[in-house]
């Protein structure tokens, strides 16, 4: 695609904006009928011509005139009609304005709803492809207003902000669209993430009471009940100076804010609309037929009070206003006392963060679709794979240096002793006891805690390798390199959250692993001829007599297997110094690791290692995926 094009189809307003592609500057918002912010009205003259915008209101030469149609959508079949009509003219108007071209590639992202589903909006993208739009996307205008406040430079609010839990108000002419955004994933709440609470019941209010000061309120009420163009065209001015109004109080505190309109109808009529902190303070608090005699600001709290409900289990960290009214300073105020630890921002022109974030989402889409593919065709390959197999042999190494002095010392003294004071009837029966000990051991807390260090230091020297292959990924698509960290993506939380020791070693492999590591320990320790425990170093003078004389009449071999089976007297058990044998133990911890080295090495290695690359380098490979769609931005 070349260009991408954002479509925010209000139901009072519209507004369309475009980026270019190759371009880093913000999409620019595209006047239609002479206005960025245009009217969503359409008007057909007797010879068949469309008119748009603010001249549909009031042409009196017009034979058909609709306005305030999306916001029927869903329940009339004539809103849909009317939304064909004025898309197609919209579009019909940028190609005569030079600003839309089939001769360049293109795409248009809608706007819609939070709260529409999918069946929904793709009966509202049905509209667009009907009226002759290139493709079409419907993405949500909450998602939109989002997108726009990552991208935008003068909010300090990266592509980070979508690991976490973001509530967006997006407050149009006819409805308040909540949207719950957790870890990049639209959330929908229960309140269907509408309201029926629009700035336009504020610009009604305020029209009615420049008509109420007015000296032609009969003959202003009587017009306006005649002819929709005229009070829409009136209720579209009242907009504007409120807008106008909150978009610096402190300003308008001191200075007049005012507009006046020329009505002409039967006779021109002149209509003085007026807004100070007074009439601010009418329009949020007064009780309003349509709301059910509750206020706009009863209403809004009301509905910020069950959005609070819905996410209680994770609140929001940022509450992100959108639409015209975002602007009213009392708005935000609300936001915090519904959400006092959020921080409330808003953009610098939030009538256009809809249309501008739509024209970003298809950008966005369009390099991440080239991103996924490169991602993918890594994954596929057997780079992550070949990696870690590099690496495994380190890996066992490591584990095996962490883990087996702190398993001779947890578990070969209880042994020892509990033979020492006869518990353990005889030498041979150790083995049975050991194999016990250190399967515990090797299964608990301690020896997972040593694990998760060794598999943390060494997953880091598997990640900078990675990082060969992904950085240059993201350079090329445009995105922060540590987005495909492994190292930053592990730094930001405690490795067992993100990716747990235990689940990176397939559990037979594991299991074989340790399995090795007992058959090994035992067989030192115990296998063969128990007297290794006790024959070396100061025993004591009694053993060492009573062990020569043994071999010297019974040779080697036999003294051996039958001292494993003698029931050997407690008080010569005592005999041999506790310390004697843990200065064995120390010594015999090398010989352990080299025992188990040998054994990775013979006919077991290559099943170890191929089953253990595997499960390994899967597990890298769905981070991967994970952290790809953190990055990603979903905008379905």
């Amino acid at each position: 695609m070349e260009r991408f094009y954002g479509f925010d189809l209000g139901d009072a307003e519209s507004a369309v904006s475009r980026l270019e592609k190759g371009v880093s500057s913000p999409p620019e918002i595209l006047s239609v009928e002479g206005e960025k912010s245009f009217i969503s009205a359409y008007a057909v003259l007797p010879g068949g011509r469309t008119l748009l915008g603010e001249k549909a209101c009031y042409n009196g030469q017009a034979i058909k005139r609709k306005l305030r149609f999306k916001s029927r959508f869903l329940s009339s079949a004539d809103s849909k009609k009317d939304i064909r009509t004025f898309a197609g003219s919209v579009l019909a108007s940028l190609a005569d304005s030079l600003l839309y071209s089939t001769e360049k590639e293109s795409c248009f992202y809608i706007g819609c709803p939070a709260g529409w589903n999918k069946n929904e909006r793709e009966q509202y993208r049905t509209l667009f492809e009907q009226a002759g739009y290139p493709p079409v996307k419907v993405v949500s205008e909450s998602r939109a207003a989002l997108v726009s406040a990552c991208q935008s430079r003068h909010l300090q609010v990266g592509y980070d902000i979508l690991s976490r839990p973001v509530l967006v108000i997006d407050i149009g002419s006819s409805t308040t669209d909540f949207a719950y955004i957790n870890s990049g994933k639209e959330v929908e709440l229960q309140t269907a993430g509408e309201v029926a609470l629009g700035g336009g019941l504020m610009d009604e209010l305020l029209l009615d009471k420049a008509i109420e000061e007015s000296g032609n309120r009969e003959e202003l009420y009587r017009i306006f009940e005649e002819s929709e163009p005229w009070k829409t065209y009136c209720e579209f001015a009242a907009r504007k100076l409120k807008e106008k109004f909150y978009s610096d109080p402190e300003y308008w505190s001191e200075n007049e804010c005012k507009e006046t309109v020329l009505v002409c109808y039967d006779r021109p009529l002149r209509l003085t609309i007026r807004m100070d902190e007074k009439t601010a303070d009418y329009l949020e608090n007064k009780p309003m037929p349509s709301l059910n005699d509750r206020s706009f600001r009863k209403v809004f709290g009301d509905s910020m009070e069950e959005a609070k409900k819905n996410v209680a289990g994770r609140p929001p960290e940022l509450l992100f206003l959108t639409g015209g009214v975002s602007r009213l300073p009392a708005l935000q105020e609300w936001c915090r006392q519904a959400f006092p630890e959020a921080v409330v921002i808003t953009g610098t022109e939030p009538e256009f963060s809809v249309a501008r974030g739509l024209a970003w989402c298809g950008k966005i889409d369009e390099e991440l679709r080239e991103f996924r593919k490169e991602l993918e065709e890594l994954i596929d390959s057997d780079v992550v794979e070949r990696i870690v197999r590099s690496h495994i042999r380190e890996l066992y190494r490591n584990a095996v240096d962490a883990l087996t002095e702190p398993m001779l010392t947890a578990c070969a003294p209880p042994v020892f002793e509990r033979w020492r004071s006869g518990e353990i009837v005889r030498l041979c029966d150790t083995e049975q006891e050991m194999e016990k000990e250190i399967a515990a051991w090797v299964r608990g807390d301690e020896a997972r805690e040593l694990l998760l260090k060794v598999v943390k230091k060494w997953m880091k020297g598997v990640a900078d390798e990675i990082e060969e292959y992904t950085v240059p990924i993201c350079i090329r698509h445009h995105i922060p390199y540590t987005a495909l960290s492994l190292n930053s993506y592990l730094s930001l939380s405690e490795l067992e959250l993100r990716i747990e020791a235990k689940n990176l070693f397939a559990v037979e492999e594991f299991t074989l692993m340790i399995d090795s590591v007992l058959t090994i320990i035992v067989g030192l320790l115990c296998g063969g001829s128990g007297i290794t425990l006790i024959a070396s170093g100061p025993a004591g003078v009694v053993a060492g007599i009573l062990l020569s004389l043994a071999v010297l009449f019974l040779g080697k071999g036999k003294m051996e297997e039958a001292f494993m089976k003698v029931n050997i007297p407690v008080p010569m058990r005592k005999l041999i110094p506790e310390k004697a044998f843990q200065k064995r133990i120390k010594a015999m911890s090398s010989a352990v690791k080299e025992s188990f080295y040998e054994v990775l090495t013979e006919e077991k290695s290559e099943e170890i290692t191929t089953r253990m690359a595997e499960e390994i380098s899967g597990q890298i490979e769905l981070c991967l995926l994970k952290m790809a769609e953190v990055v990603e931005i979903p905008l379905g």
